[in-house]
């Protein structure tokens, strides 16, 4: 059998090499960098040189940037650390936030995943209270990006903040925080390279952060606990191999391209969701009825490809994706539909393997299918 293919970078991304390197000289040191000692003081120096590495990734200032242990975590300090009554956030937004605000008011999707920039205008509107506007960069599941400029300049008229989740985005498209206008920008390490558990969150001048976590005060008193060295370290050497290979990770559209044109050849009925609109250039979320999503990647693992079912933050669970019924999607086609991502070591035959191996399924299944139908 020819060797695994791995097509869900939007899970998580191979270790890049340079963050290997930071991680492993990072565990040779000791030292606490709260310790005053030469050892610590060591150990300070490498958190602060990752800070402003991933505030460079970010377009931030690098006492902006305020170390979490994921994008997770980043996601819930941003919406509970700011003293917010009201809160706004896109139905496709990711679980984290979801989840992190179960209470607040769903701005709409229209059939290509983007904001439905009228519903939030008439939300703001609505009532005068203090409001937080939470609104992702780029979908997790789709690829699809926002019209981030235009909901500041709603959000802005209105007297409301603005977070957005650019762990997906960041790595993939140049970020520049204070462009955007926003106040708060969450990322995670292990989506662009970096090793898993540690995160970020940029803070913008002027916004008042409560810590989710307290202890000794680190993080400029907004984040609690020892800082995750290594991790930080791996972060910061990720975050800078990845803002250089920006031009690298938009040429992945090419090769998006010719799997979605092959998907459509094998396919006709098959739909792509966002297709019709910006996206990641990594990512495809498709669909065929009658096709279900978790058959999809048990078969294609078993032929040696990884891909996903939506999200992959779900506990290894396959549900139909809150995202694409937000979209419009009917049950069957949220339940049926894929996720494959690319990435910074994609190698050029990932794709035919990939049609090679979702083409025997469709032939099987389609044939099944003929086979169940009644005699005329």
């Amino acid at each position: 059998m020819a060797h695994p293919v791995y097509m869900d970078y939007n899970a998580t991304a191979p270790v890049r090499p340079e963050a290997a390197a930071a991680v492993a000289e990072a565990l040779a040191q000791v030292g606490n960098a709260s310790s005053v000692h030469g050892f610590g003081r060591i150990a300070r120096g490498r958190i602060e040189s990752a800070r402003e590495q991933v505030a460079a990734l970010a377009g931030a200032r690098p006492e902006q940037v305020v170390f979490t242990s994921g994008g997770t975590e980043a996601n819930n300090l941003a919406l509970a650390g700011v003293d917010r009554p009201r809160l706004l956030v896109s139905a496709g937004e990711h679980d984290s936030v979801l989840q992190a605000a179960p209470r607040a008011e769903r701005i709409a999707l229209d059939s290509e995943g983007r904001i439905d920039l009228g519903a939030l205008s008439r939300l703001l509107a609505a009532e005068r209270r203090p409001a937080l506007v939470s609104v992702m960069l780029a979908n997790n599941e789709t690829g699809v990006l926002q019209p981030l400029a235009e909901v500041v300049a709603l959000a802005r008229a209105q007297g409301a903040l603005v977070h957005t989740d650019a762990v997906q985005a960041a790595g993939k498209i140049p970020l520049d925080m204070a462009a955007l206008g926003v106040d708060l920008l969450s990322l995670s390490a292990h989506k662009l390279g970096g090793p898993q558990g540690v995160g970020a969150l940029a803070v913008a001048d002027g916004v008042a952060l409560a810590p989710l976590i307290r202890g000794g005060g680190q993080e400029r008193a907004r984040r609690g606990g020892t800082e995750n060295l290594a991790g930080i370290a791996g972060f910061g050497a990720a975050a800078e191999a990845a803002a250089g290979d920006l031009e690298g990770a938009a040429r992945l559209s090419d090769r998006r391209g010719r799997l979605e044109q092959g998907l459509r050849d094998l396919a006709p009925e098959a739909r792509v969701f966002g297709a019709g609109t910006p996206r990641l250039a990594n990512t495809s979320c498709f669909a065929v009825p009658g096709l279900a999503g978790e058959t999809q990647v048990m078969a294609l693992d078993l032929a040696g490809v990884a891909v996903s079912a939506g999200s992959a933050c779900s506990s290894g669970r396959v549900r139909a994706s809150h995202v694409l019924r937000a979209m419009g999607a009917s049950e069957e086609e949220a339940a049926s539909a894929i996720r494959v991502s690319l990435g910074w070591r994609s190698e050029a035959g990932d794709v035919e393997r990939f049609l090679e191996a979702w083409g025997r399924l469709y032939r099987r299944c389609a044939g099944s299918a003929r086979a169940a139908q009644p005699a005329a």
